[in-house]
């Protein structure tokens, strides 16, 4: 099978490729092309294989038409599960489809479904019916000079995997720093994005920041939350029920559904008129009476489910408003347990952490870090902590716990960061203008010596 792309010069991010769990090895491997016998060809999904990808034009037409062609001539289609990824960030996608299918859990699930294709013959890969909606967006419509603004580009937009759920119509899985630069005022914040588009056409981006908590103080579009409300919306995310809600521009009355996102607290409503149940969850098909159970917003639990790893499961399954597709509810509590506003951060200061490190960091282990940047873009090293209490992240320049490090940090990454990021002075450097490198506690070379010694006024900053 030939590879499907632009005749000329083809742009990388409007390339897909097709990502596959191989039954044999349950490893996420990158679909290389189809034998005359019909039997699936792999290659391991890393950069200095992408060559030998299989790649698609990632407009959806096109795309369908492939796939759909492309499952008729596979003699086992039923055996694999198949993700979707753009070309240049399939090596980083790749690898956490491959930990939230070794670590189940509801955001794993929605992640997931982020990235799975439909099969359209069997219709047991996705719970999510949206999850193969073509694409609302392109990523040309956005305004990125407005965008910069808020501290985003569409690089790093991509780098986080968070621009391609935008183009979907969807909210950006996790949160994604942004800054607000005001002239006089500049805020920094966490914030899940999405688009949308106002009346004059033009596609805006919606920051949806963090709440300490859903606002239950006053009516949600006419909507008044009992005690059972709440509880419901806090515990699991959803109110399990359908109400009737006003639309404040047109007092247009709307049978919905209301769930808090539970990243951000933000209350969501969805209506019941484009609710859109599968026949099918996890191998479990599903009867009328049970498909308006799902309609109706409560949970439903399901027995026999056969899991991405081809394992039976059980679990309750309801529908989310915020999410607009069906999801499982396993492991909620544990979740808001971990960190009651908002999802454990996969990088420090700009640092990512590996897979390993983001494990150990989740179970609350102390992590050392190495290659941080200070606010002048000069490297140092520390440790992070997460406080099990507050959800927040503790650094500190030498290990908390005495653990033996190969590298430690010393005194002379305090002196560094302290004078560079804090705006502290040090006795020794207090006349040097330029940044101070890594350990350097003193004039570098007899340059800066001289400018040291040369009589100065007064010093800004405190000093340490």
């Amino acid at each position: 099978m030939e590879n499907i792309t632009n005749t000329q010069n083809p742009d990388p991010s409007l390339i897909n490729i097709l990502l596959v769990l191989n039954p044999k090895t349950n490893k996420i491997e990158a679909v290389k092309t189809i034998d005359e016998k019909g039997d699936l060809k792999t290659v391991p999904n890393t950069e200095k294989n992408q060559n030998q990808f299989l790649k698609i034009d990632k407009h959806g037409d096109m795309f369908s038409n492939f796939f759909s062609n492309f499952l008729s001539q596979l003699k086992n289609p039923t055996l694999f599960n198949f993700f979707k990824s753009p070309l240049k960030e399939s090596e980083n996608i790749g690898k956490q489809i491959q930990h939230h299918l070794k670590n189940p859990s509801t955001e794993g699930e929605e992640f997931l479904n982020t990235y799975k294709i439909l099969n359209p013959n069997t219709n047991i890969m996705s719970t999510n019916p949206l999850s193969e909606k073509e694409y609302q967006y392109s990523a040309d419509q956005i305004d990125w000079n407005m965008m910069s603004k808020f501290g985003l580009t569409q690089e790093k937009l991509e780098k986080v995997n968070a621009l391609d759920p935008m183009l979907r119509g969807f909210k950006t899985n996790g949160l994604v720093p942004v800054t607000i630069n005001l002239g006089t005022a500049l805020t920094r914040m966490d914030a899940r994005l999405s688009l949308n588009t106002n009346d004059a056409g033009e596609v805006m981006v919606n920051i949806h920041g963090i709440r300490k908590e859903p606002n239950f103080n006053f009516k949600f579009l006419g909507h008044e939350f009992t005690t059972e409300d709440k509880k419901n919306l806090i515990e699991n995310g959803n109110m399990g029920r359908v109400v009737d809600l006003i639309n404040p521009k047109t007092d247009e009355i709307t049978p919905s559904l209301i769930s808090r996102d539970r990243l951000t607290n933000e209350l969501v409503a969805y209506k019941v008129e484009n609710i859109k149940i599968p026949d099918e969850i996890k191998g479990i098909k599903l009867d009328d009476a049970q498909k308006q159970t799902l309609i109706e917003g409560r949970a439903l639990y399901l027995e026999g489910m056969i899991s991405s790893k081809g394992e039976p499961f059980n679990a309750s399954v309801q529908f989310n408003a915020d999410k607009k597709y069906v999801e499982f509810l396993f492991d909620h509590q544990q979740s808001l347990q971990q960190s009651p506003s908002s999802e454990i951060p996969k990088t420090f200061r700009g640092k990512e952490l590996n897979d390993e490190q983001y494990n150990q960091f989740k179970a609350g282990q102390t992590i050392y870090l190495d290659g941080l940047l200070d606010k002048k873009d000069q490297p140092y090293q520390g440790y992070i902590t997460l406080n099990q209490e507050t959800g927040k992240i503790d650094f500190s320049f030498s290990n908390p716990n005495q653990l033996k490090e190969q590298a430690k940090p010393t005194e002379e990454h305090k002196t560094q960061t302290a004078v560079n990021s804090e705006g502290k002075t040090n006795e020794a450097t207090k006349n040097v203008k330029e940044s101070l490198h890594k350990g350097q506690q003193s004039p570098k070379d007899h340059i800066q010596q001289a400018k040291h010694d040369k009589p100065k006024g007064r010093t800004k900053g405190r000093s340490i």
